[in-house]
Formats: C-alpha cells, structure tokens, sequence
C-alpha cells in the first residue's frame, strides 16, 4: 500500500493503492471474518480507500469521522491486515469462539426455521445453543435484524433512465413560458363514519376512536400540482374513468393563462392514455404530457401533496357522507393554497441512478 499523503489526522485527500495480494486479503477478511461488525468497517475502509476515495467521501459514505478513516488508513499501512484487529486487552478473553460467531452469522443470512417466515432471538438461541444475550449482542454487531422487511419495487420500463431525466430535468430547470403540473387521482377515497364518537385528547393520554366504521360511498381527487408556486387544483367525481379526466383536464385549460404552455406529469394509467386522450392532447398543442417510469409514481410531486392531505385532513376524520368528505377535502385545498410553497426538488438524475446502483450492490448476491 502506497500514501500519497498524511493519514494522521484523516483529513488528507491522498491516493491509496492496494497491491493485489493485500486487496486480496483485505477482500477477503470482509467476506468471511465476523469476529467483529467493526472489523467489518475497518475492511470497508480500506477497500474503498483503494478505489481512489479521499478519507471525506469514505467518512462520508460510510457514517464516520474524517480522523476514523485516517487511523485504520495508517494502522493499515503500518501493519497491513493485521492492523485492523483490536489490540489485545486485559481480561477475561471472549468465551465464543470466531467460528461460533460465523456459523451464527452465517444460519442467520442463509437459513429460516421450518416453522416460520424469519428467525427470532428466542429462536436462535435455542437453535445455536447460545444465551439470548448473546444472541442479541452479535445480531446488533452486525446489523442484523431478521424481524424488519423493507419494500422495493424495480421499475421494468426500458425507459427509465430517459423518463427519469425528462421529469428531473423539469423539476429543476422548468422551462420559460410554461406552467409545469403535476396530475394524479387519489381513487376510492372512502367517507368512514366511526361507529362511537371519537374521545378526545386529554393529559396524558392520546385521542380514541373505534376501530370499526360504516362505510357511506367514495370519492376519486384529482388535483393538479403547480411545481413553481406549490398550489394544487382539485375536482372531486364519483367515478375515476378517461371522461372524468378529460373533464379535468379541461378545467386546467381554463385555469392556465392561455400564453403559456402546459407540462403535465402523469403516471401509466391505463385512463391517461385512452384514445380519446391521446386526440384531445393532439389537439391542443400547448399540452405536452410527461409519464412517470413503470412503479415510479414517486417522482410525481403531486404524490407528496396527496400524503400531507391524507395525514391532515382525512384519516383521522370521521364522515357522515360522501358530501361531508369532499367539503371537508374543499376547505383543506382552500386553506393550503391560501400558504402554499413549493416542494424544494433537489435530487438530480444521476444523484437517483446512484441510488439505484447501491440497492442493486447489495441484493447482488441474493440471485434475486
């Protein structure tokens, strides 16, 4: 290994190269060495110092400080591999064994009880014969956590990457002369009338509802997000259909100064490219329609917009009828517009696609 620079104080931004023998064992450790979750770190450190990374990006990246990465950079280079394991102190040396904590580690990753979807404390000790302490201990030092599942969805679309630049590029450098919105409908809203009334809240305890309801109908929103000055435009209809959107879509184009060109971001519903809408946008030529990538609705604003007005003004309310509902929702836009801000967009295209390249780095070995 080769120092470009100092690594006393982790602040340099020095060139690291690993030679293949110790990149090799360095690779190694991280694969199979569970002795520690720090040693661990300690190999990414180094692996990501060998990839050209100054000791900021890797604090960086990593969740450490700047002085951290320099340390095991130096103890690297002062001792190789053996430099990044602790120092032997005094005491009463670990009673489980390196190969104990792998073959933990390792049922953890690779194995599921017969009976169940995922491994527990409880039942991990009684597989492994080990305390639930310890048990607990090695889960936490290597961040293991088999009781919590995170969702992920892949979009398919061979355009992604085309589409994803399209809509960023609006978001941050909107074009001269145009109005950019952000259209969607929020189907089935449903006016839940709670079978009791609702508790309020008191000191020291929170406000109660029932848990059961009567159903009185449902309401499909659709609102349109102004991206530069964060006002939304609503309709609420009892169906959600292609003539419905076009009704929207028309009531936009009374409300948008006729000078001005209109973006519109919508997602792949099959209602928003029905042919009847493709004429009507052929038709007018200030229209240009902007779809969102397959399963990434996410990157319509107007999504955002849809959570603030479920959070705030509909789950938590009870409602007589449908009629109760859409007035409630009518005051809520009112008031919104009345303070309304923009969403401050900053994430770029690229910054997304890096994203995207770090989940699929770490489900690269699941054969997923």
């Amino acid at each position: 290994m080769q120092n470009g620079g100092a690594y006393g104080d982790g602040t340099a931004e020095s060139g690291v190269v690993v030679e293949t023998g110790a990149a090799g064992a360095t690779r190694k450790h991280g694969q199979f060495a569970f002795s520690s979750g720090r040693l661990v770190t300690r190999v990414r450190i180094v692996l990501l110092s060998a990839s050209g990374k100054t000791n900021q990006q890797v604090a960086r990246q990593l969740g450490l400080a700047n002085a951290t990465v320099g340390k095991w950079r130096r103890r690297f280079l002062e001792r190789d591999v053996t430099g990044l394991h602790d120092e032997l102190r005094p005491g009463r040396p670990r009673p489980i064994s390196d190969e104990r904590v792998a073959q933990l580690v390792r049922q953890t990753l690779d194995t599921k009880p017969k009976d169940g979807t995922h491994w527990s404390i409880r039942r991990m000790a009684r597989q492994t014969r080990l305390s639930k302490s310890t048990v607990h201990c090695i889960w936490q030092a290597f961040g293991l956590q088999p009781h919590r599942q995170r969702h992920f969805k892949f979009s398919t679309d061979p355009f992604f990457v085309e589409k994803v630049r399209d809509i960023v590029g609006l978001y941050l450098n909107p074009p001269e002369n145009a109005v950019v919105l952000c259209v969607e409908e929020k189907s089935q809203i449903q006016a839940l009338e709670r079978t009791q009334p609702m508790l309020p809240m008191g000191l020291g305890y929170g406000e109660g509802v029932t848990h059961d309801y009567r159903r009185h109908g449902t309401t499909t929103l659709f609102a349109a997000l102004d991206t530069a000055k964060g006002t939304v435009m609503t309709q609420c209809r009892r169906r959600h259909r292609h003539q419905e959107y076009l009704d929207f879509l028309r009531e936009i184009e009374k409300n948008v100064p006729p000078e001005l060109d209109v973006h519109v971001i919508v997602d792949n519903y099959a209602t928003h490219k029905h042919p009847r809408v493709k004429r009507w946008v052929a038709a007018h030529s200030r229209f240009h329609v902007h779809f969102t990538p397959t399963y990434a609705s996410w990157l319509n604003q107007v999504e955002i917009w849809f959570n603030r007005i479920t959070q705030r003004a509909i789950r938590r309310g009870t409602f007589r009828s449908v009629k109760e509902l859409v007035a409630k929702i009518e005051q809520f836009v009112h008031a919104d517009n009345a303070a309304a801000r923009p969403f401050a967009w900053t994430a770029t295209a690229d910054s997304i696609f890096t994203k995207v390249q770090r989940l699929c780095e770490r489900i690269s070995g699941t054969a997923h």
